[in-house]
């Protein structure tokens, strides 16, 4: 998995539109980078709300925040809006991010759960991974955005 220090790869992600963009250019401010494994799942929506419940903190700390998962663009407009998430959903529909950021697998099998924060110049401050915490990857990440680096 990729470290503190380490740049973050350009790797395409697709928005809600739709339209394949390439993750460095959405970095002009500090930015919290979530990868989890699947949309409407009960470890994934604590994470996700957990997230939204502490979004204006990520806010002032001028942090932007963006999901990321493999399920398509369609699952990611209900998921956001059943439990209305202020934030960003990206798909990853190939696992290339997930690939390049080495997400690791739990038990082999399942896609990871990780969460980067990243600077402005697309430096990772922080990483963290933890299948079974969904809820201390908000914590965490706050955290190391209020740290000086």
């Amino acid at each position: 998995m990729l470290a503190r220090g380490e740049h973050i790869p350009n790797v395409p992600l697709v928005n809600a539109d739709g339209a394949t963009i390439l993750l460095g250019s959405l970095i002009d401010r500090p930015m919290v980078l979530f990868f989890y494994p699947k949309d409407n799942t009960p470890g994934c929506t604590v994470e996700v709300c957990a997230f939204r419940d502490d979004y204006q903190a990520f806010v002032e700390a001028g942090a932007d925040v963006i999901g990321v998962s493999s399920d398509d663009t369609q699952s990611h407009a209900r998921f956001r809006e059943r439990h209305h998430l202020p934030y960003r959903l990206m798909s990853d529909p190939d696992g290339e991010a997930r690939k390049a950021f080495g997400v690791p697998k739990t038990l082999g099998i399942l896609p990871g759960r990780a969460t980067f924060v990243i600077d402005r110049q697309g430096t990772i401050i922080y990483a963290f991974n933890s299948q079974f915490a969904p809820e201390k990857h908000v914590k965490i990440a706050l955290e190391a955005l209020r740290v000086p680096t």
